[in-house]
């Protein structure tokens, strides 16, 4: 009789513990289709911008953004944050005469735009590589369909007939699908690391666009014009912003994504919406950069005005002390 009892209870267990890792396995698979398929977007539906973390909403700045915009990779940036000031410098100054096209000694705001473009420009490839050897199984340095299924959704046996998710999943994959099949190039079925690349960034690749506009307009589009209109842009979002917030939205729905003022986005102001600008992204970099290092505001950056601020720039010991330090406090007022 009691060994009776504990198989039950064991069986329960069973019960118990099934149920619970498959919604916890659901929970990851919903947490990781969003972060494959929507890459990064806004609450509005657009595709985040590069520097999404520069600064915080209560506009802390996250110095890791500039670091990257220079040195063009996650890893480097890292990398010169345990570096001491000294060889940070040094490696620094190699790159400033790289940036230094004119080779007058200063880097001048169309030399530090042209070289914030390269380094964003690397580190979607760095992002892509990353994603890539995820999603590579068999380690060909090509990614399959099947592969990705397998990846991006936990496909168990790989084939798209037979997967078994809800109506929430399956659009996306249908998505995805055609997003494949722009980025498949040459149409073997399969996406090598150039491919690859359009396929996980295909914000910042020109081919990519007519895809994104489509899906754009298919998700938003509710009555099928062809166009969004503001009701269209704002969606369910309309209910929970505060009346400043919605009176916000209508302003730069007017004044700067409606560029001509019918109501309406189409096309060209479509993908404006939703696909960030390098080239203004890099602007603005630009001038926070000068803003925080051009002591003699002559608006030409010295290599010594650069080497000076090189924790701006890059980072070191000294900056990641610093984090550590600010941390530290950060604690002590909790306690």
């Amino acid at each position: 009789m009691r060994r009776s009892c504990f198989t039950s209870f064991q069986l329960i267990t069973v019960v118990i513990l099934i149920n619970l890792f498959e919604k916890t396995r659901a929970g990851i698979l919903h947490s990781h289709v969003n972060d494959i398929k929507n890459k990064e977007r806004e609450a509005d539906g657009a595709y985040s911008p590069r520097d999404h973390g520069h600064f915080s909403d209560s506009g802390e700045h996250f110095s890791e953004f500039d670091h990257e915009a220079i040195l063009g990779s996650h890893k480097d940036a890292e990398e010169y944050d345990h570096l001491p000031p000294e060889e940070a410098k040094r490696r620094l100054g190699i790159l400033l005469k790289k940036m230094d096209l004119n080779n007058d000694q200063h880097i001048d705001r169309n030399e530090l735009k042209a070289w914030t473009i390269r380094s964003f420009k690397m580190l979607s490839e760095e992002e892509a590589r990353e994603k890539l050897e995820d999603a590579d199984a068999d380690d060909n340095g090509k990614v399959t369909w099947d592969e990705f299924l397998s990846d991006a959704y936990g496909a168990d046996d790989n084939s798209e007939d037979t997967l078994n998710f809800g109506d929430d999943i399956l659009p996306l994959i249908e998505d995805d699908r055609k997003m494949w099949k722009v980025a498949d190039t040459n149409g073997d079925g399969e996406l090598d690391s150039e491919e690859w690349i359009s396929f996980s960034q295909p914000e910042e690749h020109p081919k990519m666009l007519p895809i994104i506009l489509e899906q754009t307009l298919k998700e938003k589009d509710k009555d099928g014009d062809g166009f969004i209109n503001f009701q269209e842009y704002i969606g369910d979002r309309g209910s929970q912003l505060k009346k400043d917030d919605l009176y916000a939205e209508k302003a730069k729905f007017d004044n700067i994504l409606d560029k001509n003022h019918d109501g309406k986005l189409e096309g060209s102001e479509i993908l404006s919406w939703v696909v960030p600008s390098n080239e203004e992204i890099a602007e603005e970099e630009v001038n926070h950069l000068f803003a925080e290092s051009d002591d003699n505001v002559d608006d030409l950056l010295s290599f010594q005005e650069v080497l000076d601020h090189h924790h701006t720039f890059v980072g070191s010991e000294v900056t990641d002390y610093g984090d550590h330090l600010h941390n530290i406090h950060h604690f002590d007022d909790e306690l």
